[in-house]
């Protein structure tokens, strides 16, 4: 830590010696922003999966009831895809760094009550308090990442570093999960981010500059508060769905409820003069696919994730670190291949990386549909090899295409879309991935499982489909001139 500390510091003197007559930050300077940025999402990211291992622990421990330990990983998720769009608009007009800081401080916070919670209750209401301050991370850190880096080839590169973080983080969760819970003790998962956490809090006030809009913008509650029920009504349904039944009145109202927030927010949104998510965004047709991708290729993460973590640790009998080892592969190949996806994106555009993304994540969870307990490790580690290719260049593109040619004004908005749509869409993927096993109803895990399984990797595989057809849609030459005539619309010439 003291050497990583040193070393930035000597990129600020050497910042300082040679000064850039544009005012912008040097590459060194860049380069450690950008891993200040990749810090604060890597404590995020990481939180998303690493939980689900210590969840037997902490029903040892704290003596909770199932729903209670649902309830640990839902809250998280919920509040966190809830208030994206919030963090994103709020740091646009008051300012990213700011934001961003109060994020940090309040993510690191809640990590340590987490770790020190007495009771089930407590813990839930810590994972709240982390998913709030989680919030204004991940498209905050996006948007002052967009401002450094404003070469449109070294962005795309810098946002491959960034996938790369993501799709590790979320690999690698369940390993450092297994780890912390075999050896320390449970706590300890939720432990570690206090010194992640304050080493980010550090930096960011020593190196990261402050940016915002250009114009400020007026504050618009309703919008806000449209979203920020109408994303929470719609992930709670999603989550519950797979647990209460998707014809319970719970869940029918929470859909209900999801579809008028949604339905008022656009002609709200149309009207104001100011609107915290400029609808006209989505004429765009890059943009538009870019959502739709994000939620449809982290649909398939997030099942896939939970699918292989139950198949290995109660059908197969694997400890929870023998379980999170077998997701090395994956993890693996989403850190060489983000980086390459964002050199691809920056030179020839994101086409490429979609379409093949579409094809291997299609292909990856047919290797799965005759899945047993004598499933040989060949076959697994193949399938890992091919769903960690395509996780590892679908992210750059998504991520890229949301950001880029978007009014700077609203680029904070523009990337909580897409950190929206990954969360949205990895809640979706665990509760159907859950449903279509009958996991839901029976809440019942053994060597059938396997067999259990089966509908759901058909299910993922469509989610692949989709990621393809979206790929071919967004990326044509019909769609980068609606992405043109949105940026004239909008002022952005």
């Amino acid at each position: 830590m003291a050497k990583l500390l040193s070393t930035l510091t000597d990129v600020t003197v050497l910042d300082s010696r040679i000064p850039d007559p544009t005012g912008a930050p040097s590459r060194r300077r860049r380069l450690a922003i950008l891993a200040i940025c990749c810090l604060s999402l890597l404590l995020v990211a990481l939180d998303t999966s690493i939980v689900n291992v210590a969840l037997p622990a902490i029903h040892r421990d704290l003596k909770a009831s199932l729903s209670e330990l649902q309830w640990t990983l839902d809250a998280y998720t919920l509040v966190l895809a809830s208030l994206l769009m919030l963090a994103g608009s709020t740091a646009d007009r008051l300012g990213r760094k700011p934001v961003f800081l109060t994020g940090v401080v309040i993510f690191t916070t809640g990590s340590a009550l987490c770790a020190l919670a007495p009771s089930l209750g407590f813990l839930i209401a810590a994972r709240v308090l982390q998913a709030v301050g989680g919030s204004m991370l991940n498209p905050v850190a996006l948007s002052i990442i967009r401002d450094v880096f404003t070469d449109p080839r070294e962005r795309a590169q810098a946002i491959g570093v960034w996938g790369a973080v993501v799709g590790i983080a979320t690999a690698l969760g369940p390993v450092l999960g297994g780890a912390l819970v075999d050896g320390p003790g449970w706590r300890f998962v939720f432990l570690v981010n206090v010194p992640v956490g304050i080493t980010a809090l550090i930096l960011t006030v020593l190196f990261v500059p402050n940016s915002r809009a250009q114009r400020a913008r007026r504050p618009d509650p309703v919008g806000q508060g449209l979203i920020l029920v109408g994303l929470g009504a719609l992930v709670f349904g999603i989550i519950e769905g797979a647990r209460d039944g998707w014809g319970s009145p719970t869940i029918v109202g929470a859909f209900l409820l999801a579809l008028a927030c949604f339905g008022a927010l656009v002609p709200w949104e149309l009207r104001r003069r100011d609107p915290l998510l400029e609808v006209r965004f989505f004429r765009s047709r890059p943009f538009t696919g870019a959502t739709g991708t994000a939620v449809a290729a982290f649909a398939a993460l997030g099942g896939f994730l939970f699918l292989n973590t139950l198949y290995l640790q109660d059908a197969r009998g694997f400890s929870a670190l023998h379980a999170g080892l077998y997701s090395l592969p994956t993890a693996l190949m989403m850190l060489f291949f983000a980086p390459l996806s964002g050199r691809i994106v920056g030179s020839r555009g994101a086409r490429v990386p979609l379409v093949g993304a579409g094809v291997l994540i299609t292909v990856a969870p047919l290797l799965f549909l005759g899945l047993s307990t004598h499933t040989s490790t060949v076959t697994l580690f193949i399938a890992y090899l091919l769903i960690g290719v395509g996780f590892g260049i679908v992210n750059p593109p998504i991520t890229n295409t949301a950001v880029s040619g978007m009014p700077p004004a609203q680029s904070g908005v523009a990337a909580a879309v897409a950190s929206t749509g990954r969360q949205v869409g990895f809640a979706l993927g665990v509760a159907v991935a859950g449903a279509v096993t009958g996991l839901g109803a029976t809440g019942q895990i053994g060597r059938s499982f396997a067999t259990a399984t089966h509908p759901g990797w058909a299910v993922l595989s469509g989610m692949g489909l989709i990621v393809l057809a979206l790929g071919l849609w967004s990326s044509t030459a019909a769609a980068q001139g609606s992405a043109e005539r949105t940026a004239v619309a909008l002022g952005n010439v």
